[in-house]
């Protein structure tokens, strides 16, 4: 006879979820220009693709910076994101993505979008991922300022 595996609910692991935000604002930090302003745009290449980074708003206390890939042809295309840089606590994360005006911490499964319950943790560690393959093979296009 089969049995019915036993979901547990999700539950959002808090202090991972920190770590992941205060690495991508360190990585992050690196790849924008020391005093961005609205506008300001860094082109990344990396193993021949093209990525773009742009300050859409700057505050006294935050920055938001959207992601994207910038090929004509994009071989692996890259989720368009809206990352949010909080200064005050030495944080970054992802508040919009491509397919999502605003991400949840913790969605109900299964649902319209057919988003992960955990999608918010995903995006955010992908971000962290992304963010170091362009500080290892990355090269910008325009002089960085340090």
């Amino acid at each position: 006879m089969a049995r019915v595996a036993d979901r547990k609910p999700y539950h959002v692991d808090f202090a991972e979820l920190m770590r992941v935000y205060e690495t991508n604002y360190a990585k992050l930090n690196a790849l924008l220009p020391t005093q961005p302003s609205v506008g300001d745009v860094r082109c990344y290449q990396a193993a021949s693709m093209s990525y773009q980074i742009q300050v859409g708003e700057v505050t006294k206390y935050t920055t938001l910076v959207d992601i994207c890939q910038s090929d004509d042809v994009p071989i692996f295309p890259l989720p368009k994101m809206s990352v949010r840089l909080y200064h005050d606590a030495r944080v970054a994360e992802v508040c919009s993505s491509e397919y999502l005006n605003r991400v949840k911490a913790r969605y109900d499964y299964p649902n319209d979008k057919m988003v992960q319950k955990d999608e918010k943790a995903q995006l955010n560690r992908f971000l962290g991922d992304w963010l170091s393959f362009c500080l290892r093979h990355g090269i910008s296009r325009t002089p960085l300022n340090i």
